[in-house]
């Protein structure tokens, strides 16, 4: 007998088939048949010609310390994730010697938009090795599969202590102990390495972050440490670094990189900024040397407080304040000398900042006084022409008036449907960048694969259903070598997303306060999902999680060579 039966469904199975309306039964996990099943099951469900398809894939998250303290991987599994690769951009939470525990958190805190007092109320820190850690994720499974990332920065922090954002050069003894650090990490099962050189990764007193200032030849020898070639992907925040000065470490090592970088999403200011990027990238590929783009299908938004000014934080004038509390900054902001500094970073950004001085893209979104409500929904120039005032002036003082609790709403970067719809096509492009687990403080992205399935494909029709769901699903897992994932097809894991495609979506962003010591954070809500299946378990009903007294999720350790490299290989 099958342990689970879907009937009638309407079958789409992430491969770029042709859909068809079928039956599909679950055993021990797989997908055990697809057609007329007539067989009992412990299961039943009648789908009803909803679209039954492979769990959404999300190879850019930040769950690593959430998932100590929440199996559920809340909200991702309810938003149709069946797997993660967490540990991204290099910012995980091991190897973690007790000494640098603090610092690597307090540095989490700043540059992942997390509540600290979560952190470190929140982690169970009965691990210090990678290995260790991995032991504890299959004590503790999650309800979504989890594939872990090396992470550059947490290595080198955990050898270099505070050094590691000082001092670019690491000495041969401690570059001998990252390189030891990485290796282990691949033999316990990692996916990868995490890295990032992006300009707005600060950390905690607005330090950088410890690989941002690495040299590139330590990424080389780190990339170099992770085992025989063609084994893993490299997960970057390449920042300003060009496909042209990665490739050749691409080409070395055989080993594919996935850039997220703010040059690459699309910018109305410099359009054919972000196409050269992909272009160059698939140039690559077609030369055999993976080189891919996480583009996100969403803006890159941010909503915000000046107590928390994230997307300021890449400017100058930010570097000393960055952990300053809220009446240490209503004296900063009352500076002018000091707002004659932001001003004039505003007005001069360098590439790959999020906040490029674009003050028509920054919204009051909630004033706390009455008599500020004239301002809501309305953008920062407009106000300042209006009232023939300095639009940075407009911010703060309104700030200052409501002791800065003034919610601030940023659309900074791909913004723009036909630009973006461009790049979300490109052969170069991955989907993601979902930042799931991440500035919960600003936003939440997790639901970046049901709004693509709203937005890209029922609404705008960019991809149609079939191909939308690829690109959701087999395309990321077979890039990442991630094995018998993303797919419907007899003897794949049963990672399933049962949804309507006529009201797919996510809800408007909500604040709940359910953080470990009552700390807040924002979530979004599915619409028009009927059920997420984890290796044929139910994890959430379309109105709920489904409690288990353990996760249904696997801790993914065992993957294939990445297929984009491969397919770019036969093509030639």
């Amino acid at each position: 007998m099958s342990d689970l039966v879907i009937r009638g469904a309407t079958l789409i199975d992430g491969l770029g088939n042709e859909p068809r309306r079928a039956d599909l039964s679950v055993k021990d996990g797989h997908i055990e048949a697809i057609g007329e099943i007539k067989d009992r099951a412990a299961e039943t469900i009648d789908a009803g010609g909803l679209v039954l398809a492979p769990g959404i894939v999300d190879v850019h998250t930040h769950y690593d310390a959430q998932i100590t303290w929440d199996q559920t991987l809340s909200p991702s599994p309810s938003l149709g994730v069946t797997t993660a690769v967490i540990g991204n951009c290099g910012f995980g939470i091991v190897p973690a010697p007790p000494a640098a525990r603090d610092l690597v958190i307090r540095n989490l805190s700043v540059v992942e938009g997390m509540d600290l007092e979560a952190l470190r109320t929140g982690i169970q820190w009965d691990f210090e090795s990678f290995g260790q850690y991995m032991d504890m994720l299959r004590r503790r499974p999650a309800y979504a599969n989890v594939a872990v990332l090396a992470g550059h920065s947490t290595i080198r922090t955990a050898v270099m202590g505070e050094a590691a954002s000082q001092r670019a050069e690491a000495t041969p003894e401690e570059l001998a102990r990252m390189k030891a650090m990485v290796a282990d990490a691949m033999a316990q099962g990692a996916i990868g390495l995490g890295a990032s050189y992006s300009l707005n990764h600060s950390g905690y007193g607005g330090v950088p972050m410890p690989s941002t200032i690495a040299p590139m030849s330590e990424l080389d020898a780190l990339v170099g440490a992770m085992g025989p070639r063609c084994k893993g992907v490299i997960a970057i925040a390449s920042g300003v670094k060009t496909p042209e000065e990665l490739e050749p470490m691409a080409a070395k090592y055989g080993r594919p990189f996935f850039q997220g970088t703010g040059m690459a999403m699309y910018n109305e200011q410099e359009p054919q900024r972000a196409i050269r990027i992909f272009d160059a990238c698939a140039a690559a590929i077609h030369r055999g040397n993976g080189l891919y783009v996480q583009i996100p299908c969403q803006p890159l938004s941010f909503d915000f407080t000046m107590a928390n000014a994230y997307p300021f934080y890449s400017h100058a004038a930010f570097d000393p304040i960055k952990a300053y509390t809220p009446e240490q900054l209503k004296a900063v902001f009352r500076d002018p000398s000091w707002r004659a500094q932001f001003r004039d970073n505003a007005r001069n950004p360098r590439p790959g900042m999020i906040f490029q001085g674009n003050w028509d893209r920054v919204m009051v979104a909630v004033a706390q006084k009455p008599t500020n409500a004239r301002y809501v929904n309305r953008y920062l120039d407009e106000i300042a022409r209006t009232e023939r005032r300095d639009p940075l002036d407009v911010m703060l003082d309104l700030a200052l008036d409501e002791d800065l609790g003034t919610a601030f709403l940023g659309r900074f970067l791909n913004v723009g449907d036909d630009g973006v719809a461009r790049l979300l096509k490109h052969e170069a492009g991955v989907v993601a960048l979902s930042d799931a687990g991440a500035h919960l403080i600003y936003m939440c992205d997790a639901g970046f694969g049901l709004h693509f399935l709203s937005h890209w494909v029922r609404e705008r029709g960019d991809f149609d259903l079939v191909e939308g769901v690829r690109r959701l699903t087999s395309h990321p897992a077979d890039l990442y070598g991630i094995p018998n994932r993303g797919r419907i097809a007899i003897g794949a894991q049963a990672d399933l997303l049962l949804f309507d495609p006529a009201t797919v979506g996510v809800s408007p962003a909500e604040r709940v306060a359910d953080l470990p010591g009552g700390g807040r954070r924002t979530i979004r809500r599915p619409t028009g999902v009927h059920g997420v299946f984890c290796n044929g378990v139910k994890t959430f009903d379309g109105k709920d999680y489904v409690r288990h007294a353990k996760g249904p999720g696997h801790v993914l350790d065992r993957f294939a060579p990445s297929q984009g490299r491969h397919v770019a290989l036969a093509a030639q």
